[in-house]
């Protein structure tokens, strides 16, 4: 449970008083009483409200809405504003001020415009928060403290590239260990003194989105932004604990943002939330695996849903908007995925700004005559009467899929062997394999367990890090299921290619070696042909990307490609190790192929879905104790009509008790207790 005060899913959003007067403040109070909302996330971008200068602090007005909201029924996950420095700090303290990945200092403006290294932004971003915390320390209605919001984006000035050469010093040590995991003896670049460092971007090593000349400098320039903002989070944090110890602290992370590593983060978040904005043209399984990498981040520890629109977006190509009854159907995904809040941006629209035409609770109309209006109020309702069941629930799983940001990193930093291989896309492809199988997966990272899983799948496990290639022999050896795909166990953690043959490290439990990579051209394809029909396997499938040419050294070989100067050779390996199995797949195979491909894997550990698949519909099950849920969510225009088997169950909204079947309006949720 987030927190005892409220022991329910919250129900709420962020809420800027400090844009409206005491009238409609007061009307939106009466408002969200009607909805059912329960928590506004106030303070998000007050700071310049709250400190006028160096010296001037200003707390009254943010005492009257706390105090006013929590009369009202409403509790506060209070931010700390320091998500965009005011206006007077970039005057008289330029040091705050960001310098872009082309060398420009930039002027105030916008968000995200601190510099993380900057002494200025941490002194007075710590000072701001610990004021926030001794003076809110005792009162009632704080839930929980919201640190910043949604950091992100990279800084080059030069206390960053000084920042850089004290980070690097602590890790390497010496120069000498510094030019030899960086390879600078390639194409002169060796340094005599640490001085000589400089960041990489379009003036030095970078260019465009990805390009770099040394992998090296500019994965240790991701880690070191990546904890140059973890330090600012955590100053802020430490503020905060000395004066409410037991109060839990987050950040609202991006979900697959890219820029930093939220393991990392994870273990200084006492609950991850997050913002998820799909469009409607975003699958469902790729905010389904989003979900349940938020999960993964404190292994199956629920998490916030911190925002979503309840209608539309402002700042994607095309805004549409929510069709009738798919916020509720999006809503519930997260819960069934795991959220034990579900919070919107925004609770009421501003009047002006780039945010203005983003959707909100209430609209500019300003009454709840409005569909969205009521579409909210009969989620509120419904999350009254489903939260002593649900909350603290846990997904249980016994697939895992490894993701792991500095991987991430690394592969689409390679200068080769192709522009099309996306680290997101190869994983989401096995992750939607299992999702349209109805088979629950954790999302896990490289420093997770892995002894709770009888499958784990590694899709493109280019950077083998130090000690893992053991721990995938020891999983393998007492009978686990790893399944890695092309182009892994390549580079080490500074993207030093292990010699010796691919895969590297993992040579000796997939039993094969890997001798040269090709890449395929948008146009072009191979096949995978099965030797001998396999469970749902028979006959030849199509793939692309690129296709390793493989050799068996003690593999059993399952397929192999089909046509080039390679046909002939594996595309498919299994090497029993001790107990288990170790899979390769050599390309990138369509989805046919892998649906079959893991269902086979499945059938082979015992893993069954609770529910035969129906196309559109998502299943998903969450336990607490003795007691089961599954969440029915039908994505489909039309009604569809679920085959429930053996299972016999009741409607936890309804209390009605369902068996055989159950039909589901179009766009509809059942959530069903297991008797």
């Amino acid at each position: 449970m987030i927190n005892e005060k409220l022991p329910k899913i919250w129900y709420g959003g962020d809420y800027n008083p400090e844009q409206w007067d005491k009238e409609i403040i007061d009307e939106d109070l009466r408002m969200f009483k009607l909805a059912g909302i329960d928590v506004a996330t106030v303070n998000v971008f007050s700071w310049a409200k709250l400190q006028k200068n160096e010296d001037t602090y200003d707390f009254e007005w943010l005492d009257e809405i706390i105090d006013k909201l929590y009369e009202k029924g409403t509790y506060v996950c209070l931010a700390t504003s320091t998500g965009a420095h005011p206006a007077w700090m970039a005057r008289n303290y330029p040091d705050v001020l960001r310098v872009d990945f082309e060398g420009r200092k930039r002027k105030f403006g916008g968000r995200h415009n601190s510099c993380p290294n900057s002494p200025t932004y941490r002194k007075y971003s710590s000072l701001l928060a610990e004021k926030l915390a001794e003076r809110y320390k005792d009162h009632p209605a704080i839930l929980i403290w919201h640190i910043s919001n949604e950091y992100g984006g990279y800084c080059y000035c030069e206390q960053c590239a000084d920042g850089f050469r004290g980070w690097l010093q602590e890790r390497y040590t010496t120069l000498e260990k510094l030019n030899k995991v960086w390879n600078t003896s390639f194409w002169g670049h060796t340094f005599y003194e640490w001085e000589e460092i400089v960041s990489p971007n379009a003036l030095s090593e970078e260019w465009g989105v990805d390009n770099t000349n040394f992998q090296g400098i500019s994965l240790d320039y991701r880690r070191y932004m990546s904890d140059s903002m973890l330090e600012c989070y955590k100053l802020e944090y430490n503020a905060i604990k000395k004066h409410t110890p037991d109060l839990p602290i987050t950040t609202n992370l991006m979900g697959l943002y890219k820029e930093l590593d939220y393991f990392k983060w994870a273990k200084y978040l006492d609950v991850i939330s997050w913002d998820n904005y799909p469009s409607l043209d975003t699958p469902i399984s790729l905010t389904a695996m989003t979900h349940d990498l938020m999960r993964g981040l404190k292994q199956g520890q629920p998490f916030m849903l911190m925002e979503q629109t309840p209608s539309q977006q402002n700042w994607q190509p095309y805004n549409s908007l929510k069709r009738p009854g798919v916020m509720k159907l999006w809503s519930y995904q997260a819960v069934a995925r795991g959220a034990d809040t579900v919070m919107f941006f925004q609770l009421r629209r501003s009047v002006g700004a780039c945010e203005k035409y983003h959707g909100a609770v209430i609209e500019h109309v300003g009454h709840e005559n409005t569909r969205v209006f009521r579409e909210c109020a009969e989620l509120g309702s419904e999350l009254q009467i489903l939260s002593d069941k649900l909350l603290d629930a846990r997904v249980e799983a016994k697939v895992a899929i490894v993701f792991d940001w500095e991987n991430r990193w690394a592969v689409e930093l390679s200068s080769g062997p192709t522009v099309a291989l996306k680290y997101v896309d190869e994983v989401h492809k096995y992750y939607d394999a299992l999702f349209q199988q109805n088979i629950q997966v954790d999302m896990i990272g490289v420093e997770t367990d892995l002894s709770s899983y009888d499958i784990v799948i590694a899709p493109v496990l280019y950077m083998v890090k130090k000690g893992y290639a053991k721990r995938v022999e020891d999983f393998v050896h007492e009978g686990g299921t790893f399944l890695t795909t092309f182009f892994s166990g390549i580079v080490n953690e500074n993207d030093i290619v292990t010699l010796g043959g691919y895969p590297g490290e993992l040579r000796k439990v997939l039993g094969i070696w890997a001798e040269e990579i090709d890449a395929l051209f948008p146009d072009q394809s191979n096949q995978i042909v099965m030797g001998e029909q396999w469970g749902e396997l028979n006959g030849d499938y199509p793939c692309g990307v690129l296709c390793d040419l493989i050799h068996s050294e003690g593999a059993e070989i399952k397929a192999v490609y089909g046509s080039d100067f390679y046909s002939g050779m594996p595309a498919l390996t299994v090497n029993n190790y001790g107990s288990g199995q170790a899979w390769y797949v050599a390309t990138s195979p369509d989805r046919s192929f892998l649906q079959g491909l893991i269902s086979n894997l499945c059938q082979d550990k015992g893993i069954i879905a609770p529910i035969a698949p129906v196309q559109g519909v998502e299943v998903s099950t969450r336990s607490r104790k003795a007691d089961s849920y599954i969440f029915l969510l039908n994505h489909n225009d039309i009604e569809t009509t679920v085959d429930l088997g053996a299972l016999k169950t009741t409607n936890i909204i309804t209390n009605k008790q369902i068996e055989n079947t159950i039909t589901l309006p179009a766009k509809a949720v059942k959530i069903l207790k297991k008797h």
